[in-house]
């Protein structure tokens, strides 16, 4: 029997301050939830440009706690008002030096879940993400909320497969991969390890790119977000890589249960065989 989830994201074009970012992504989630959608995700450090292609001291303003900070706390109330799932990356300050890529995750109530960080962080050229995050440290969490449990991984994060199968042993059925990635660094791959992924660990990806140019370097983020099927489908057409765009699609939970009983990939591990995977 069909189990259906009307679920959403948002790939967006920077608007030049946080308020009117947020305003955008609100109006979004309005038109996301008129159309039925109970479940929603932004893309990486959705409040804010993509600061990590310089290296300066003054971005840090753009970090702020999580769950107390202002953006997490009006999320809270859109989640309320919207009656929808709402995962929300953001660039996080614990305390004084503690600095983390973050995704908050609000249920449909309102109710503050938890949050996510990005466990690995790249310092490559236009990403020089080490110079403002610390390494995640609060596992790989699969939250139970209004819609199934739903994970979350951010960006660099998907070329690790690890991580991956472990939302997958935790029972994700939904996973929102936000992210900010460039037309010249790894399109070709956009479309293959997030599928492939998908197939893996027999769960729905939500897959979320930014997409335009910014103030702070040349990046060309490329936008094309999707959702992907267990079967390492995608659900509907792909989005744009040029517009800004919301997408919504209706994810049939059903057929998880389906391809793993066709698969059977979990109960074919053999976690006795890979203690290599994890020596230094």
């Amino acid at each position: 029997m069909a189990n259906l989830v009307r679920a959403a994201l948002v790939q967006a074009t920077w608007t030049g301050d946080t308020e009117s970012m947020i305003a955008k992504h609100e109006e979004h989630a309005r038109q996301a939830a008129a159309q039925g959608a109970k479940v929603i995700g932004f893309q990486e450090v959705f409040n804010a440009p993509y600061f990590c292609q310089v290296q300066e001291a003054e971005h840090y303003r753009w970090a702020e706690a999580v769950p107390d900070g202002p953006t997490v706390r009006r999320m809270r109330e859109l989640a309320r008002e919207t009656g929808m799932v709402i995962v929300v990356p953001v660039f996080e300050l614990e305390q004084p030096g503690f600095y983390y890529n973050t995704a908050a995750v609000i249920d449909a109530d309102g109710s503050y879940l938890g949050k996510y960080r990005k466990h690995h962080i790249p310092q490559v050229k236009g990403f020089w993400e080490k110079y403002y995050f610390k390494p995640g440290n609060v596992g790989w969490p699969v939250f139970d909320t209004a819609v199934g449990r739903v994970g979350v991984y951010i960006c660099y994060d998907r070329h690790f497969p690890e991580g991956w199968r472990e939302l997958g042993l935790a029972g994700a059925q939904l996973v929102y991969n936000p992210s900010a990635t460039s037309r010249g660094l790894s399109a070709y791959l956009w479309q293959l390890e997030q599928p492939a992924a998908a197939v893996a660990n027999e769960y729905f990806i939500a897959a979320i790119n930014r997409v335009g140019t910014e103030e702070y370097g040349d990046n060309d983020f490329y936008g094309t977000s999707y959702f992907v099927d267990p079967r390492g489908q995608f659900v509907g057409d792909v989005a744009s890589d040029k517009e800004e765009e919301l997408i919504v699609r209706d994810l049939d939970f059903g057929l998880i249960d389906e391809v793993r009983q066709q698969w059977a990939f979990y109960r074919d591990r053999r976690p006795d065989a890979y203690e290599g995977l994890v020596q230094p």
